[in-house]
């Protein structure tokens, strides 16, 4: 039986992203929209400034309705405002990881056909070394001063180049500073064919279910539904018109993306920005000094604030909410942060081609272990091997089908039809398995499982289970060749404080792992690398 959305959360309701936008803006035109090294933008605000932004757009380029504009920026009262404007002047946005090199820069830049880019300075450089290989016109030049007032302005300017000398040198004469296109009319032309429906609004790269990094199509449709369904969840622990939601995800990341510019705008809350989760006494001191509701976090980040000096310093007695996705939460991370703040994780799963929540653990009924029961209108499947559906409580490939679903990867035929069936099912590439009562427990990544002698063994059960060992910070497993097994599980540990011995970390194991999952190689390190949202890079690892 499919859950159905409410009446009132009905997405039928808005034909376009740009009707969404111009609701929530004059809506809650007089509440805290976002705030970002101490300064807050009303909903009015933004409006004000998206639509002169906008207007830029239309009078001041070639751009036209359809035209890919790519957003290069960190958490910043910049890429609100951008994005907003982008859907006004009816462009279509491509979210671009800041922290990509220039060879991953140029290859989304020509795959997707940008004309226009708005980054960040400190970017700029790798920008100069392949502009002349894309269709890039139009660069729109953005500090981190800008929108500040006051002294902040220079502060942050000055501090940015001076001090922290993260603004390399760069020569990109045809750009435009942000500040220039923020100062016109605030007057903006919605165009007859602009986007609206299943016509594409955003285009997202990922690593997907398949191959090298390519851009996922949500449509206005797709975006409309999910923010939606995300809403139907959220309603059942987060007011309207009240919350302060901390924002340390990247905005360029779905998630973080569906919920500070979509979701909590919808509902009128208060997005505080925070540009680099990984400055954690920064993080902390904002935990201190505001009074936070709701904090969206991954399992890496909770653990590095848990080990943080100062973190029980904190006044947690206003957080209400705090949720993760992105990557499995370890149970003894889950439970400290109970222990600590008072408050539950609640663990979701999504994946940029389903815009991209899938399901979310429900307030007050959280099934630990596990990311719950989809979100409304959403079906799914378990899949084996041989393309047959599972019985409940096997594990299988999931499968997802509903309004949430991306139109297809760009120009990727091959990969579209590898990903999504003829009739809508998109395989996810994640082995799950499903409880009697439809809460999803997300046993691993295809591609990540391990095969020794023959049985399918999951980094993250082996990771959940070393993770409780006292003396373990994290620690990630992948699979190494194996002369007797085939493969054999090899576990990189990062320890808290004191040296761990191979011995320790097998003697456990053994406690509550079978025989072929105990790994038999093991290196102790002093990080794991990981992606810009904290993600563990197994791939890395295996490199």
């Amino acid at each position: 039986m499919i859950e159905a959305l409410a009446e009132d959360l009905r997405p039928e309701k808005y034909n376009s992203l740009n009707e969404v936008i111009e609701y929530m803006l004059k809506e809650h035109a007089s509440l805290p929209a976002f705030s970002c090294f101490g300064r807050t933008l009303t909903y009015r605000d933004v409006d004000d400034l998206s639509s002169r932004f906008a207007n830029h757009l239309q009078s001041q380029t070639s751009l036209v309705a359809g035209d890919r504009i790519a957003i290069q920026l960190p958490n910043l009262l910049h890429f609100p405002v951008v994005f907003y404007g982008v859907i006004k002047a009816g462009l279509v946005a491509v979210n671009t990881n800041p922290l990509y090199t220039a060879k991953e820069m140029e290859h989304q830049f020509k795959d997707s056909g940008v004309k226009a880019i708005i980054i960040l300075e400190s970017f700029c450089d790798k920008l100069e070394q392949i502009i002349d290989h894309t269709d890039i016109e139009n660069v729109f030049i953005a500090k981190f001063g800008d929108l500040q007032v006051g002294l902040q302005k220079y502060t942050l300017n000055l501090a940015a180049k001076y001090i922290g000398r993260i603004v390399p040198k760069y020569n990109l004469p045809m750009a435009v500073p942000f500040m220039q296109t923020v100062s016109g009319l605030n007057e903006y032309q919605t165009p007859s064919h602009s986007g609206r429906g299943d016509d594409v609004a955003l285009l997202l790269y990922t690593g997907g279910t398949t191959g090298v990094a390519k851009g996922a199509m949500l449509s206005h449709n797709n975006l409309i539904a999910n923010m939606m369904q995300l809403r139907a969840r959220c309603l059942l622990i987060i007011r309207d018109k009240s919350e302060n939601i901390a924002a340390p995800l990247p905005l360029y990341h779905s998630y973080a993306f569906l919920l500070h510019c979509l979701a909590m705008p919808f509902a009128g809350n208060h997005n505080i920005l925070i540009t680099n989760p990984r400055d954690l006494d920064s993080v902390v001191k904002l935990l201190k000094n505001t009074s936070i509701n709701g904090f969206v976090g991954i399992n890496t980040l909770y653990l590095a604030l848990l080990r943080h000096k100062n973190i029980t310093s904190v006044d947690f007695s206003q957080l209400k909410f705090c949720g993760a996705g992105a990557m499995p939460m370890s149970t003894s991370v889950s439970e400290e942060w109970k222990h600590v703040t008072g408050c539950d994780i609640i663990e979701g799963y999504g994946l940029t081609e389903c815009s991209p929540v899938v399901s979310v653990n429900l307030p007050g009924k959280i099934k630990f272990g596990t990311v719950g029961p989809l979100v409304p209108e959403t079906e799914m499947r378990v899949v084996s091997d041989d393309g047959e559906d599972v019985v409940k409580g096997e594990r299988g490939e999931l499968w997802i089908r509903g309004p949430q679903v991306m139109l297809g990867y760009w120009q990727k035929d091959e990969a579209n039809k590898e990903t999504i069936t003829e009739d809508g099912w998109l395989k996810t590439g994640d082995y799950v398995e499903v409880t009697a009562d439809d809460c999803i427990t997300i046993v691993d990544r295809k591609k990540d499982m391990i095969l020794v002698s023959g049985f399918n063994v999951f980094p993250n059960e082996i990771e959940d289970w070393v993770n409780r060992h006292p003396s373990v910070l994290e620690c990630a497993a992948i699979g190494v060749p194996n002369e007797r097994t085939g493969e054999a599980v090899k576990l990189f540990v990062v320890p808290k404080d004191q040296e761990i011995s191979f011995e320790e970390i097998t003697s456990h194991c053994k406690k509550g792992l079978t025989a072929y999952k105990v790994p038999r190689e093991f290196s102790v390190v002093e990080d794991l690398p990981k992606s810009n949202i904290g993600k563990i890079l197994r791939r890395e690892l295996r490199e």
